[in-house]
């Protein structure tokens, strides 16, 4: 929603303002779709040339989750505690042999099924499910630092793919400024062409040609810069459910107190969607 009223600010404020300060937007709007034509047409196809089928429909998806928001809210963050703090606490009292049939098939377990939001984040499922795998095959023999090794460089090979949208848009945003130089010089070129117009005719065709550099411009750093930026934080929130599930297995596995488990997990929530210790231990009790 921020993002539709930050577009219409945009939009109103530099139209708008161009016109009360007397400008005259008939020549801008006549150019305008001709220099879209050029500016994005030659920034789809640098897309392409740059990036594979899979990245340009991670672009797509990159944009789409800046009008979406953050994947998770309070509830999932509280879903994700109760969840694994459920199986480490199975591993615990009632050993491998009674998790493993969850960690196998999780679409099946009963346990799993309770939070379907979560289900739907393959990552997620196959942090948790990968890492405790590990945990049972290994017979209790491993370290703890030695499984968060494992989770970390899991965790940030997800994030270096996960922000590939983000860079994408970004790269986007740093050409659209020389793509509308491109259309502006083609403009010129045609005016140049037409020298022999009367001046009437040859300033608006050289308005025309300047509307170029400034749509470049405009799309870069009004839209497509602003848009990678954000993609970037909402990517970055959207990891902080990771690094609960990690924190949870790894005090879990030092043997720490569940109080302090429950700590080291929900102290790494942002504010906004950090749940209290009573609603995260109330919980986890009534369970």
């Amino acid at each position: 929603m921020l993002a539709v009223i930050g577009i219409i600010v945009l939009i109103v404020m530099v139209f708008g303002g161009f016109a009360l300060t007397g400008g005259n937007l008939a020549p801008v709007l006549h150019a305008l779709p001709h220099e879209m034509l050029i500016i994005g047409g030659a920034g789809i196809g640098a897309l392409i040339i740059g990036n594979s089928v899979a990245d340009l429909k991670g672009l797509g998806h990159g944009v789409t989750k800046v009008f979406k928001g953050p994947q998770y809210n309070k509830q999932d963050y509280l879903d994700c505690i109760f969840l694994v703090s459920k199986l480490m606490k199975m591993l615990k009292v009632e050993g491998p042999v009674a998790v493993e049939p969850h960690i196998e098939a999780p679409e099946s377990s009963a346990i799993f099924s309770e939070y379907p939001r979560l289900m739907k984040d393959t990552m997620l499922i196959h942090l948790i499910t990968d890492t405790l795998r590990l945990v049972v095959v290994s017979s209790g023999t491993l370290e703890p630092h030695a499984v968060e090794d494992v989770m970390d460089n899991a965790i940030k090979n997800h994030h270096h793919h996960s922000l590939k949208p983000a860079e994408g848009l970004q790269g986007l945003a740093d050409a659209l400024p020389a793509l509308g130089i491109v259309a502006a010089v083609l403009g010129v070129v045609k005016t140049m062409g037409s020298i022999d117009k009367p001046p009437a005719i040859l300033g608006g065709m050289i308005g025309s040609a300047l509307v170029g550099t400034f749509l470049g411009v405009l799309l870069a750093y009004g839209l497509v810069g602003p848009f990678a930026n954000r993609s970037k934080q909402i990517t970055a929130a959207d990891a902080a459910i990771y690094e609960v599930v990690k924190q949870i297995i790894i005090a879990s596995l030092h043997g720490h107190p569940q109080p302090l488990v429950i700590e080291a997990a929900r102290s790494g929530i942002e504010h906004s969607n950090q749940p209290s210790f009573a609603e995260v231990f109330d919980g986890i009790r009534g369970r």
